[in-house]
């Protein structure tokens, strides 16, 4: 019989890639660590971590087993919450979600999902796909709103199988310009038009995003400014900071003195969706993915 507990030791050195680290995260000393993952690997009769002076890797088994403990943890919370649910005779649902994507959508699906399952408690976590993802994956929340630009999901490390991601909307980065810009008249825009252009961004993958299409586009950006916020981005743009790199659906409210242009292709798209453990006995989880669904036809069909 596999012990629990040294599935979830497995996972913290997944995640954290050493046995120090991992030893930090779960409150016990290294050797206690190493000596879970040992015992591990001899119930199985094979190793299942492959240790260097660079840290600590998984092995082909150590996969297999890391997909497992994902998928014990999962069922664990899972059992949790029906448990809560008879104490309580409540369904809980828990969403994440970035804050743009929230902003956007939660409120009316949220509505939605009251209106046809009102005895729901809903808690809302905000946070990052790459903090959220693993989350839905570890069953520590049901689903979250999430986006990916034109790489994979960001899940973390192991396997994403679980997850059942359905795509929502096309979210097109735009360039955002003070009025009286000599660019700022144009229908449309190459990114190599604005290679001179100092850049003020609202978002570090943003940066990440930009400097790789500008990379294609001939150029290396000079960033003067990078926040956290597209509303305070917009803001140094209109006090003539630089201009910026803005999600479409972060465009609102508007900010007087401030002109926005679409990016011929190639441009950086955001793909926004949402993520949910792959299960057909939640109801209210069905009614809100498909609330966020409709949300997101009609802010398509708007635009």
């Amino acid at each position: 019989m596999i012990d629990v507990q040294r599935l979830r030791v497995l996972r913290a050195v997944a995640e954290h890639g050493s046995f120090n680290q991992a030893a930090t995260a779960l409150r016990l000393t290294p050797s206690a660590v190493s000596q879970q993952v040992a015992t591990l690997e001899r119930s199985l009769g094979a190793q299942v971590v492959s240790r260097s002076t660079r840290g600590v890797t998984l092995t082909q088994a150590g996969q297999i087993m890391l997909s497992a403990a994902e998928a014990v943890a999962a069922e664990l919370e899972h059992a949790q919450q029906q448990v809560a649910r008879l104490s309580t005779g409540r369904p809980q649902l828990t969403v994440a979600t970035f804050t743009s994507g929230g902003r956007l959508l939660l409120p009316t699906a949220l509505d939605r999902l009251m209106a046809v399952h009102p005895r729901t408690v809903l808690h809302v976590r905000e946070g990052e796909p790459e903090d959220t993802l693993p989350l839905v994956r570890q069953g520590a929340v049901d689903l979250a709103l999430a986006y990916h630009f034109d790489g994979p999901l960001p899940v973390g490390p192991g396997p994403s199988s679980s997850l059942e991601w359905t795509p929502l909307l096309e979210d097109p980065l735009h360039v955002v310009l003070p009025q009286g810009h000599r660019l700022a008249d144009r229908e449309a825009l190459d990114l190599a038009e604005l290679a001179a252009e100092p850049w003020v961004l609202g978002c570090l993958k943003t940066e990440t995003y930009l400097r790789r299409y500008a990379e294609r586009a001939g150029f290396d950006p000079d960033v003067r400014g990078t926040t956290t916020d597209y509303f305070f981005a917009r803001s140094l743009v209109a006090a003539g900071v630089g201009i910026s790199l803005i999600p479409s659906i972060a465009l609102t409210p508007e900010i007087p003195g401030l002109c926005t242009v679409p990016i011929r292709p190639p441009a950086p798209i955001r793909h926004i969706g949402v993520a949910a453990i792959r299960r057909s006995d939640r109801p209210h989880v069905t009614t809100f993915v498909d609330a966020l669904r409709e949300c997101a036809t009609r802010q398509h069909k708007g635009r």
